[in-house]
């Protein structure tokens, strides 16, 4: 195993043609000994084709793999069938791999076989699965799963209306530090209409109900919050089984299949996680099995599922929670691109709403990156002008994309590629014109800062001089860095977790009269 994995080490830094052309040409004529010795070059293909494969190439690795499965040599046959799912399977692949089913070299080839075909496996291993039930090493609800993905896809219905049912909550979670503006939000939306309701606080958690019926719409016009359950129910920690036998249950029971079956156009799958529970995987395993027996129709699938059933750990017990899984966040309709050190986007509405809705302002991101801070401020209204810069010509092309996607048609927006402290190269970015700086500047986490003390403290030097009086400044602050000009006032600071770590966020005001008009 350790001549396997260095002999890997080395092959997948090779390009497809060098590894084709040379070691896969090496394996075909190597004697059967060599073969074994060299099947590292198997997995090696796999990956490196998964990854950079044209589909031409990628088409003759899945031809040589199948080639592979009849292999004399089972370490071979072995090696050749796990890598078959990277690249992405084949029908004759599936009918070969059937065959070895029924007549395996031994056991472990045929729990190997019965892995792979969980993974790629079709119509033909259901009926076959179907047919031998419950004699093969392979799980029936992740065929099914398989089948119903490509024949019955699975959409979310975001328009279809939940009656407000005795009891019914909704578990809306955020970061540490945001929880009051996340509550701020919903009351807000309940001011002016909306029909939803704080029931209570708690850390990291808003739970909310609804006084009339409502849609997954209506859930995604709050911006703030990351991401909602609809609370399926709470089960006490018993002993294994019980739990186990309990969850399934939930699962199963006419509460959420009423949700399921509503919600959702097509199969009706899920994902069942355990959250920030540690390794769960055998209950995950046996309470999805669990739930099968109890209830065919609703399939655990870690693929490509429109929902997740999420299990929280409480005080006293779990929260099980009905999550949809959304291939593209529907709040985030303007994101077309993104970088690598952006935003997390619920922390820039969260900004946004501490900003406030002012008219005509007048708003600047030193540090715009993909552009979130900007966009979720101009979606709130009232921004007639937007400037956003940054050191990455990247970064300033994709905010400028992502900005033009939000069609925010009575904002004015410039992006430059600039040092913040260079605002005189950005027309219109002059002294005491910004109403509104808004920015969440490097962390130094992902992408190393050099001296970020200083960055933070020259940001606090400029802002005193582009913001008019009155003018605020809302930013993430990953420093215990404060201004050392006294006309920048601290109106509010709390400290938030940005996914590991935590900063604060801080709201300063300049002092003196406002002149926003």
């Amino acid at each position: 195993m350790k001549a396997d994995n260095e002999l890997y080490r080395q092959l997948r830094t090779l390009s497809c043609d060098a590894l084709w052309n040379t070691e896969v040409a090496r394996f075909d004529q190597a004697s059967s000994d060599d073969r074994v010795k060299r099947s590292a070059v198997i997995r090696a293909v796999s990956v490196v084709f998964a990854a950079s494969g044209t589909p031409a190439q990628k088409s003759a690795a899945i031809a040589w793999l199948k080639g592979l499965l009849h292999d004399p040599a089972e370490k071979v046959r072995r090696y050749a069938m796990t890598a078959l799912p990277k690249l992405g399977g084949d029908p004759g692949a599936e009918a070969t791999l059937l065959a070895l089913l029924k007549s395996p070299a031994n056991d472990r080839e045929r729990r190997s076989v019965g892995q792979v075909l969980e993974k790629i496996g079709g119509q033909a291993t259901l009926q076959t699965v179907e047919a031998y039930r419950g004699t093969l090493p392979v799980a029936e609800q992740k065929i099914r799963a398989n089948v119903l993905r490509t024949d019955n896809p699975s959409t979310l219905r975001m328009d279809a209306l939940i009656e407000p049912i005795d009891g019914l909550r909704l578990h809306l979670r955020c970061r540490k530090g945001l929880e009051s503006i996340v509550a701020d939000e919903v009351t807000e939306h309940a001011s002016r209409g909306g029909v939803f309701r704080v029931i209570e606080k708690g850390r990291c958690l808003i739970v909310v109900s609804a006084n009339a019926s409502f849609s997954l719409n209506d859930i995604y016009t709050l911006r703030c919050f990351d991401t909602v359950g609809i609370v399926l129910g709470s089960l006490r920690k018993p002993r294994e089984n019980e739990f186990i036998q309990s969850l399934a249950a939930t699962i199963t029971s006419p509460r959420t299949r009423h949700f399921l079956t509503l919600l959702t156009h097509g199969s009706i799958r899920y994902r069942l996680e355990f959250i920030s529970m540690g390794n769960c995987d055998d209950t995950i395993r046996n309470a999805a099995d669990r739930a099968y027996a109890l209830c065919p129709e609703i399939l655990n699938d870690a693929r490509r599922a429109p929902w997740a059933i999420d299990v929280h750990s409480m005080d006293r017990g779990a929260s099980v929670e009905l999550r949809p899984k959304f291939a593209a966040n529907p709040r985030l309709f303007y994101r077309r691109e993104d970088i690598a050190a952006a935003s997390h986007p619920p922390l820039a509405a969260c900004m946004a709403r501490l900003a406030g809705r002012v008219p005509n302002e007048v708003v600047w991101d030193p540090f715009c990156g993909s552009g979130l801070e900007l966009i979720e401020t101009a979606i709130l209204g009232g921004v007639k002008q937007a400037f956003g810069t940054d050191l990455s010509p990247e970064a300033i092309s994709i905010a400028q994309m992502n900005f033009a996607a939000a069609k925010l048609k009575s904002t004015q927006a410039t992006f430059a590629c600039a040092d913040f402290r260079d605002t005189r190269s950005v027309p219109g970015l002059t002294p005491g014109a910004v109403s509104l700086i808004i920015t969440n500047p490097p962390m130094g986490r992902r992408v190393r800062v050099p001296n970020l003390h200083q960055i933070i403290r020259d940001l606090f030097v400029v802002a005193t001089q582009v913001l008019m009086p009155g003018g605020r400044m809302v930013f993430a602050n990953p420093l215990r860095v404060t201004p050392s000009d006294p006309s920048l006032r601290l109106e509010f600071r709390e400290v938030v977790d940005l996914g590991g770590f935590d900063c604060r966020l801080e709201v300063y005001r300049k002092v003196g009269r406002s002149t926003i008009r």
